[in-house]
């Protein structure tokens, strides 16, 4: 269970403008308006320490315990998130289908980071049958990289399940669109702080993403919203 023990507000309060910024183009100091007009009053600042607190916690319980299966033909790409006015990169994979498999946030785009996402990754969501990438040279080292331990893993008596990987681009739009969606919350938040934040912020906006492509086990049955607010429950 979530805990707002001690905050100043209720917990009802509380989910709803982290909702809001997670799900909404909207600032925390536009929040705070919205929130002003209905008389209550809560600095942006205040706002901002509720979404770094929670958005990780909700989306951890999200991918444990109520995220749907997804499919074993992965899209992968990388997008560019700036921190302290210094650009980042968003590692993400999605299914054929468009689901989110998983992200990650890196300081580096090399093939250590590759490897690490797609260890992530699986570790999440299972081994994949085959994996679409684009022209990097460091994804597809990454894709070596993981095939090379699957191999080792063979001859330490596991199956064989070595991970098909395709480097096409037209393939790659179903993640290049729904980088979209990512990007349409974090252009107006006008670059982040500190890395802390921005992979905090990215959890939970990722999190509100997948609810609304009913990756929720119970998605069929409920909205969005109401995915999100049960999360604390």
């Amino acid at each position: 269970m979530i805990s707002f023990k001690w905050r100043h507000f209720q917990q009802e309060i509380i989910m709803l403008v982290v909702r809001w910024y997670l799900s909404y183009s909207l600032s925390c100091r536009n929040i705070e308006e919205m929130m002003l007009e209905r008389g209550i009053k809560v600095d942006h600042s205040t706002i901002n320490r509720w979404v770094i607190h929670y958005a990780p916690l909700l989306e951890e319980k999200f991918r444990k315990n109520l995220k749907r299966k997804t499919g074993v033909s992965w899209r992968m790409d990388e997008t560019y998130i700036k921190i302290k006015g210094v650009w980042h990169y968003l590692y993400r994979a999605v299914d054929k289908e468009g689901d989110t498999i998983d992200f990650m946030l890196s300081k580096k785009r090399d093939e250590a980071a590759a490897t690490v996402f797609f260890e992530k990754a699986i570790g999440s969501s299972g081994l994949p049958e085959k994996v679409t990438i684009d022209k990097s040279g460091a994804n597809n080292a990454g894709m070596n990289a993981i095939n090379l331990k699957l191999i080792i893993l063979y001859f330490l008596g596991s199956p064989f399940m070595p991970i098909i990987v395709r480097q096409i681009k037209y393939l790659n739009n179903i993640v290049e669109q729904d980088h979209r969606s990512i990007k349409r919350i974090t252009n107006p938040m006008m670059g982040f702080k500190s890395f802390h934040s921005a992979e905090a912020t990215l959890a939970g906006i990722e999190l509100y993403h997948m609810l609304k492509k009913n990756q929720h086990v119970d998605g069929k049955n409920s909205t969005a919203f109401e995915q999100f607010y049960a999360l604390a429950a």
